[in-house]
């Protein structure tokens, strides 16, 4: 059986595609985890960026100031995929830290 070729046209690229190098994790170590708070908290302020931008360029789609509906869309596809993913997150890191309570020694 032959390998399916990739095909280039579905090859997704550009900024919003990226995912960013963590230049913090060995940090994190020496710090005692000191730095994943702070990883956390920023990372819970991004996400309220992509939602407080989502919410402004639907408002402006819906009063007829936004001149580009795709990139509403894409605002709020991206707040929407952001909030499922942090979502996903907390419902594996409770399950995780039930997993080990639960745990019998």
């Amino acid at each position: 059986m032959s390998p399916i070729p990739i095909d280039p046209s579905m090859v997704t690229s550009g900024a919003e595609w990226s995912v960013p190098k963590l230049d913090a994790a060995p940090q994190a170590a020496e710090a005692g985890g000191a730095d994943f708070a702070g990883m956390l908290s920023q990372q819970i302020g991004q996400l309220q960026a992509l939602q407080d931008q989502a919410a402004s360029a639907s408002q402006a789609l819906a009063t007829g100031r936004a001149t580009d509906p795709t990139a509403v869309v894409m605002a709020v596809e991206k707040a929407q995929l952001a909030m499922q993913m942090a979502s996903t997150v907390r419902t594996k890191a409770v399950e995780a830290i039930n997993d080990v309570l639960h745990t019998t020694v």
